[in-house]
């Protein structure tokens, strides 16, 4: 399937990358999602390895989706969100189940964007949506290219009204770019398109 046919089936997964400025977005974006969200949600954020990471326990009060932290061997449920783990790199098979890797820095990062958005392209192709939120450098870019090359559908939230527009810009710079929205808007996006193929 190319990126230009329709998709054949439902979405199955979203994925959601974000750097600078995520904890914010993140929470916005999954406080909006609301809790009959029918697919599950992966979650890059770029976290210092340093020290004990709070994120789960802080994106937990701001969103009624149960959020923890992805376990190697874990198959992902519906309507909840897994983030990866201080820096470990999170992909899935294409059996479904999440996988956690040390392998090395890609981009400088640790979890990686682009590796997350490119098991979920290989696994998933035209029933991944892929969505870039602040943060700098270019983290997600070649892995937004994966999702659409494979049928997928990528959303950046606008550079002009992101906290920090480098990830997101570094997309829509790509052109593999189906919506550039403001954050606020995101959410609302996410589920008309899981909707409107659930039909």
């Amino acid at each position: 399937m190319t990126a230009d046919q329709p998709s054949a089936g439902p979405y199955a997964i979203v994925a959601v990358a974000s750097s600078a400025g995520g904890i914010q977005a993140l929470s916005t974006l999954l406080g909006a999602l609301g809790p009959e969200l029918a697919v599950p949600v992966l979650v890059v954020q770029h976290l210092d390895p340093r020290h004990r990471t709070v994120i789960a326990d802080v994106l937990s009060r701001r969103t009624d989706l149960p959020v923890k932290l992805a376990e190697a061997g874990e198959k992902p449920s519906p309507g909840t969100v897994y983030i990866a783990p201080p820096d470990r790199h999170l992909l899935i098979g294409s059996d479904g189940i999440l996988t956690l890797s040390s392998t090395e820095l890609v981009h400088f990062v640790r979890p990686s964007a682009d590796l997350l958005f490119e098991s979920v392209a290989g696994a998933y192709g035209a029933r991944a949506i892929a969505c870039v939120l602040t943060g700098t450098g270019m983290d997600g870019a070649m892995g937004a290219e994966a999702v659409q090359s494979r049928g997928g559908t990528v959303i950046a939230e606008d550079p002009q009204t992101a906290e920090f527009p480098g990830m997101p810009r570094a997309v829509v710079d790509t052109g593999a770019v189906d919506f550039v929205l403001p954050l606020v808007e995101i959410a609302a996006v996410v589920h008309g398109l899981l909707e409107a193929t659930g039909q």
